[in-house]
Order: structure tokens, then sequence, then C-alpha cells
């Protein structure tokens, strides 16, 4: 133990003070340090450490700290380097060098104090469970979500089995090219056997088809039960732009159900909602708090929840989620386990999914499945020890989007399965939807042309992709004519939104030269020496916006993206509105005055991590030019899988940062899918 640090708590605040200073831990978590000491004066100096990492741990995306992996490696817990360091500034102790000499005994014993930490017990502010340490608040979310989804697994919903199996096969007719076994058919009976289910898969894997037909299959049997009434479902997502994309896919998949050998299909049809919210509007959020109109004391009035894109879904979220929730009703979760998790702390989905590649199916399971799909699942997925939650989980694994010889496609597995070599040899194939674009050889010019017209090297093919000259375009040249109503400019609003939707940059970084703040000045310069816009700073026709925070006021969520437009007017532009998709699953646009948006920023770039839940026809990924602890593989991945036509990878630096990235995996602390003191 470095004595320097602990010999009493001045010492330990004035350290992490400095850690703070220099953005290796946040101010807040500093201050959280620093309100223990005032509260409990004898308190031991490494609990107070323990306190700030824990604290930090969930600006990081962890639910808690562990103890062991820290001392296993000391550096992980702070956010080191962090972006934009400065590695000039003064040295300042590192943390393995603060623990040095400390053993997990020693760090057990001094969180051994009953005023501050206890098991779950009281009101402490710190829980300790095992080697995990938590703050209260995100020990109660973890405990709030286990015990949700226990209790739906335990009390299985009741089944006419016969019933089921007939209307499976109406739905899931043998057809030539399917692939055997038919995992959307399976998705669709397990979760049907559940009150708790998971539908995880790549981009293109049929997960919108599946829980549509999922929803036919259990309207079928409600509106059969003579007297039953058809089942209340709600879908949810946890981004106005995932719920507008999940509307638009789930609308079009009710309108094809083939559902002419069901008795009832045109009833069934008609009782599949296809109106998607977000999960703050489905929740009631109350402005100013962190709390909804909707919990366990006012729930809410459904049957059946489907949460779209639910690696979004922090802890804190789910949590609420499963609180609001009738005990009786089923909860359904979509979405790709290998994405990046949310941006909060916790990785429910990922967590939940841990083991959904190997399927681990209990010879029960296998047999029930045999029983009511005629699928035999295969020996290498049966595990008689499987858990209660593998029953509940399917992995779909065929992709329908991207072909055998896809690049998109061939480059998102070999990144997923961690394999630089397959990395090597997809990119230097010479696919037609994939473009390498190297900053150091090619030059800034190569990425302005591609920023604006979407091909770095040439004069882009009109069937080809597109950049952000094609909704400027848009803007400009489809505006409608002075003393258009107002069904007229909507529509021009929406035309806009989908241009836009065409191409997006994205960047893993938000500070230094290829982050999002350089890039989008950069951009905007761009686009204003082409001609396309007519100011770089401010407000004019054309600017896109992103909002960065929560506006109750507004009804717009972090992460919505809207269009800045000049009305039309007699004399020319008239006064600018911000055009937004209304976020309420239907078409409708919602019009902003640009005073009224106070937390928004340009985004000509955005995060990958804000991209979630988004697709553009092409899509271009900007890497640093070097390696930052941001840079993983789920990272790469997402990027990639945004894309539904092109792909443009733009290297700042050697092609090493990109093949090392792809080698380093997302951590999530947690203590989710674990017992007791493990």
């Amino acid at each position: 133990m470095n004595p320097a640090f602990f010999v009493d708590n001045t010492a330990m605040l004035a350290l992490l003070e400095r850690w703070s200073q220099h953005g290796w831990l946040r101010a807040l978590d500093a201050a959280f340090a620093a309100f223990l000491v005032r509260e409990v004066s004898d308190a031991p100096p490494l609990l107070i450490l323990a306190a700030a990492l824990a604290s930090h741990q969930l600006g990081r995306g962890h639910a808690c700290l562990d103890l062991a992996h820290t001392l296993q490696d000391p550096g992980f817990a702070l956010s080191l380097p962090p972006e934009g360091a400065d590695s000039t500034a003064e040295p300042l102790p590192l943390p393995a060098a603060v623990l040095d000499g400390v053993s997990l005994a020693d760090w057990q014993l001094a969180l051994a104090h009953p005023q501050l930490v206890s098991t779950g017990d009281g009101e402490t502010p710190l829980v300790r469970v095992g080697n995990r340490l938590y703050l209260r608040r995100y020990w109660q979310y973890e405990q709030s979500v286990r015990a949700g989804i226990d209790a739906r697994l335990a009390a299985p919903p009741a089944l006419p089995e016969t019933a089921l199996c007939s209307v499976l096969g109406m739905l899931f007719p043998p057809a030539t090219g399917t692939p055997t076994p038919d995992w959307q058919k399976l998705a669709c009976a397990l979760a049907a056997r559940s009150a708790f289910a998971i539908v995880t898969g790549g981009p293109g894997t049929g997960k919108t088809t599946t829980v549509v037909r999922l929803l036919a299959v259990l309207q079928a049997l409600a509106i059969a039960n003579t007297e039953a009434r058809p089942l209340r479902i709600r879908l949810a997502a946890p981004t106005g732009k995932a719920a507008a994309r999940l509307n638009e896919s789930i609308a079009g998949a009710v309108a094809r159900l083939e559902l002419g050998g069901l008795p009832d299909g045109e009833a069934v049809r008609a009782a599949i909602p296809v109106e998607v919210t977000t999960l703050h509007r489905l929740l009631g959020s109350r402005p100013d708090t962190r709390h909804f109109r909707h919990h366990a004391g006012n729930p809410l009035p459904v049957d059946v929840l489907v949460v779209d894109e639910a690696s979004m879904v922090d802890l804190e979220m789910m949590a609420a989620v499963l609180a609001a929730l009738p005990p009786g009703a089923r909860l359904v979760l979509l979405g790709d386990k290998d994405q990046l998790a949310s941006v909060e702390a916790g990785a429910v989905l990922g967590e939940l999914c841990r083991r959904a590649q190997e399927g681990h199916y209990t010879t029960n399971t296998v047999a029930w499945l045999a029983e009511v799909t005629g699928a035999q699942v295969g020996a290498e997925l049966i595990d008689p020890a499987g858990l209660p939650i593998d029953q509940a989980v399917t992995m779909l694994r065929h992709s329908y989007r991207f072909s055998g010889d896809s690049g998109i496609g061939q480059l998102a597995t070999a990144v997923n399965a961690g394999s630089v070599e397959g990395v090597r040899r997809t990119l230097a194939h010479g696919h037609a939807d994939l473009t390498r674009l190297a900053l150091t050889r090619e030059g800034e010019d190569a990425l302005r042309r591609l920023v604006i017209d979407g091909a770095p090297h040439a004069t882009p093919h009109k069937d080809g992709p597109v950049g952000y000259r094609h909704y400027l375009e848009a803007v400009r040249k489809q505006r409608p004519p002075a003393g258009t109503g107002q069904a007229g400019i909507d529509d021009w609003a929406r035309q806009v939104l989908a241009a836009h939707g065409q191409f997006q940059l994205l960047c893993a970084l938000r500070r230094g030269q290829w982050g999002v703040e350089g890039l989008n000045r950069r951009i905007a310069g761009w686009l204003r020496e082409a001609g396309l816009i007519g100011a770089a700073e401010g407000w004019y026709p054309g600017r896109p916006v992103l909002v960065t925070r929560n506006d109750y006021g507004l009804g717009l969520m972090n992460g919505d993206i809207g269009i800045t437009l000049a009305l039309p007017a007699p004399d020319g532009d008239g006064p600018l509105r911000v055009a937004f998709p209304a976020g309420d699953g239907s078409s409708g646009i919602k019009w902003v005055q640009p005073s009224r948006l106070q937390a928004i920023e340009t985004v000509y770039a955005l995060t990958v991590h804000k991209s979630q839940g988004s697709e553009f026809a092409h899509t271009a990924m900007v890497l640093p030019e070097r390696l930052n602890p941001i840079l993983t593989r789920e990272l790469v991945y997402t990027g990639i899988t945004r894309a539904k036509r092109w792909f443009s990878l733009v290297e700042g630096g050697s092609p090493a940062v990109l093949e090392q990235s792809v080698q380093r995996r997302v951590l999530r602390l947690s203590g989710l899918m674990q017992r007791g003191d493990n």
C-alpha cells in the first residue's frame, strides 16, 4: 500500500481532485468522495477511493466496481487516457502506484464500515456483494431487473399447444430456401411460451418480421378464445429515431402478413398495432425528475410490451419498464446483442444474451419445440443444465439483408468474430458496397469528396452512394412555392428528412482532428465552399441538428435529429424552423423555432454511440489516427451495421488502429446474471 495516499483522507481527496482536473475522474466522482468524508470523518481512505471509483464506473457504463478486477488492472477503473489529453501535462500518480501492495482482503476490510457500506440491508450509500461495490441506487436497479425477469420466467402463461401448433404452421409454411431449422418460427414458439422473451440477431436477420408474426400468433390465440378480448399490445423503442424506423418497418410487415388461413385473419391483422412510441413517452416522463407516471402503483394498461433496439436500454430504464408492467403482462425484447451497449450504466441485453450463441436449450425445451414446430434443434445447442433465461432467448442466425457476397455482411461478421485476417481479406477483395479511404495516403480532399458526393475518387454514379449534397439539394430545389398549405410544407420536410437519412458520417470520438467536434466545423466549411449552404455557423437553411438532452416541453428526446428549413415566403426565404419527425410513430412533422432549442449541436458528424437505432443507405465511419480506449470491436461492428447499402471506412491513421480495435471487446461490469457472492 502506498502510504502517501492512505495516511488520512486529506491526501486521498487531494489525489482524487487532481485526477478529476486531468479528466481521469469526473468532477462528480470526486465530489461524491468528499461528501462521504464530510458525513463520516473516520471512513478509511481505501473506502473513499473505492467510492470514487464506483461512482466513476457509472459514467463508463459499468453498474459497479469490481475490486478484484481493479487490483489486477488498476488503469481500467479510470478513463485513461481521456479524449484530448495533453501528453505534456504534469505527471500524476497512476492507479497502479496508488494501489501497489493493496490486497483484496485489505480492500474488503476497509469497506467493512456499517455507516457507509452494507450487503443491501438498510440505507447505506454503498452496497458490497462479494467483490462488487455498487452505489445503492444501481444495486437496487439490478435487483429489480433480475427479480422482474425471474418472476416472469417462473410464471409461464397458459398456452393451448394444439392451437399454437396450427397457427405456427399457417404463419410459417414450408418454403424452399428457408434455413433449417427456421429460427424465426422457433423464436415465435419460445416467445409465446414465456412471459419474458428475447429475440436477438444481427442486421437483416428478420427480428421485425419475427415479432410481427409473434404478435399475430398471440392475437390469433386470444381472439379464438370467445371469452377473451384482443390483447392490448404496445410497441416502444429507446429513441425517437429508433421508434420512427420500427414504425415504418412494422407497418409494412403487418400489411404483408398472409393470414388467409386463419378463421379471423383480418381481425388478427387489425389487432396488431403499428404505432411505435419512445420508452420515455410510453412510461410518461415527468419534467425535472427521474420518475415516470407509470410505475408499480400505476401500471401500464398493456398485456404485451415489445421493446426494439433493446441493446440501447440501460439498467435504470429497464428497471422502470419492468416496474411499470402489470404482473401478468408479457415483455418481449428485440435487439442485436453484439452492438454497443447503452450509453448509460448497464449492458442488460448483452448480459441476458451472453449464452445465446450456444443455445443452452434443455432437453425438455428441445422436445417441446419439436412437438409444436416440427423442427429439430442441433445437438450442439442442447444443454441439460440450461438456465431458465436460456429457454427464453432466441438468436436468429440467417441474414436476409446481406447476401453471401455482400462486403458489408462479411466485414461485420469478421469484426464480430474478432478476425483480423477476415477483416483484411474482406477489405482487400474489392466489394462494390465497401470503400476504404486512408487519409494518410489520399488526403483530406478525398474525404471532402466523399462527404459531399458520396465517392472519394471520381464522379459518383447516379445509382451509387450519395453524400450530403443529396439532402441539401432537396432543401433548396424541392422547397414549395409561397402560399403552399401546411400539408405541402410537411411533405417537403419529409422529403428532406428522408434524403438526409441516405448518408451519415460517423466518428468514434468527440474530440480531436477526426472527432465530431473537429469534423463538424470542417464539413460545414466544405459545404459552404461548395455553395450548398449559405453559412458555416449559426442558424441557416440545411443545418442538421442533434438534440443532446431530453426536452419534455417540446416533446424532443436526446438523439432526435432535425433539419433547419426556411419556410416559403413571397419575397424569398421566410422564417427559419427546424423540422423533426413527430416521434410518435406517425409520419407527422414537428416544427420548432430555433430559439426554443437549448440543447442541440450541429450533426454533419455523429458519434457511433448516438447513431444506434438508426440506419443509413450509405454510412461512412472515421477512425482516428491513434488507438483510444473507446475503440472496440463492438463500436466498429455497430458503425458498420448502420449501413444498409454502402459502407465507407475512413482511416485517419494506420490500418493497425482498426485491427487492434477489432481485437478489443467492451467489458461491462455488472452482477445481473450472478448470484450470491460471485
